[in-house]
């Protein structure tokens, strides 16, 4: 049946453990509103209908439709300045009425299906001139993001075509070229290009408890929910800084100090083994997939999502600066979830096309 439906059961079942504990942990960042749960169910239906129908595609098929993909989302990038919906300082969504979404987090998914498609289509390994362009189509749509202003989905999207990039076979001294030239805008970016708000994120990533009412306050809670779960934790629905509303963002960028705090650490450790089945999964579906395009599309997709990880647990932990990026399929969201099962429907689509030649 699994085959037949081309589903790959070995990286769906911890993505659906991964959906369930997830929801176990938003009930309680949400105090309990049931309303909460019934949205994060649907965003889960949507996802997991679009995981199964993309999952039915060949390959082929998304290698030929990536570069109009590519520019549709970049379209409806163009749009958000002029028919944005703006929250909380930030002008991300689209709305069509009855939903709203956000055209980054499909550029996240877009934007390694066009990069992709681009280098195959010239040969591998990439000769610098193919090299060059691909740092165009990845560069224009990550600084439309980040004008939204949106860092941290800017920096995955830029991420999932550098990935496409790396594992293309690009030679020692382009990658040491674009590392020097990536230092040398470090100065000139923090001058120019930093909002006032995202240079003080990172300066109180050194710093946290200079401004503890202020800019430190989510650092200074998040660290506090987290150290205080302990191995154990202090059980579900249980936590003081998240039923106390201490915590802010409980329900999106910060759910994982819910879940340290009334799980504890054996929570998280079971989190973490969740998403390193998915990691490896994906990588062994790259290592195997039977088409230069299938294996740098699974690649990147794979790593895109490990940095997704990465940067959350990262920020919550104090680690890195708060860029607002979610937990990925544990955080409240509709786009990111149905993006991020998107990809997990490509990456099934890519392992089902290995079994479908080998036949």
């Amino acid at each position: 049946m699994a085959d037949r439906l081309h589903i790959d059961l070995v990286l769906l079942a911890p993505i659906a453990t991964l959906a369930v504990m997830g929801m176990f942990v938003l009930f309680s960042a949400a105090d309990g509103d049931w309303s909460t749960i019934v949205r994060q169910g649907r965003n889960f239906v949507i996802g997991f209908g679009v995981f199964l129908v993309i999952a039915q595609v060949r390959l082929e098929t998304m290698e030929r439709l990536a570069p109009i993909l590519y520019f549709a989302a970049l379209l409806l990038l163009f749009l958000v300045p002029f028919l944005g919906v703006g929250s909380k300082g930030a002008q991300r969504w689209l709305s069509l009425g009855l939903i709203s979404f956000q055209p980054s987090e499909i550029m996240k998914v877009m934007m390694p299906l066009a990069v992709a498609a681009w280098i195959v289509r010239h040969g591998l390994p990439p000769r610098p001139g193919i090299t060059l362009t691909s740092l165009l189509i990845i560069g224009f749509p990550a600084a439309l993001i980040a004008s939204q202003p949106d860092l941290g989905t800017a920096i995955l999207v830029a991420a999932g075509g550098m990935f496409v990039v790396f594992m293309s076979g690009v030679s020692w001294w382009q990658i040491m070229s674009g590392a020097v030239a990536a230092i040398v805008c470090v100065w000139p970016a923090w001058l120019y290009l930093l909002r006032d708000y995202q240079k003080q994120r990172i300066l109180t990533l050194f710093d946290p408890e200079a401004d503890k009412l202020g800019a430190g306050w989510n650092i200074i809670q998040s660290k506090t929910a987290i150290g205080s779960g302990g191995w154990s934790g202090k059980g579900w629905l249980q936590g003081t800084q998240s039923q106390l509303d201490f915590l802010p963002e409980s329900q999106t960028d910060f759910i994982i100090a819910v879940l340290a705090e009334e799980w504890g650490l054996r929570g998280v450790l079971c989190l973490l083994i969740l998403y390193g089945l998915i990691v490896a999964r994906g990588l062994w579906i790259s290592f195997t997939a039977q088409t230069s395009y299938g294996r740098l599309l699974a690649s990147a997709l794979t790593l895109t999502f490990c940095v997704y990880v990465v940067v959350n647990m990262g920020m919550v932990a104090g680690i890195l600066p708060v860029v607002g990026v979610p937990l990925p399929l544990v955080s409240f969201g509709g786009t990111s979830i149905v993006t991020l099962l998107l990809g997990f429907g490509i990456l099934s689509a890519i392992s089902t096309e290995r079994r479908i030649i080998a036949q």
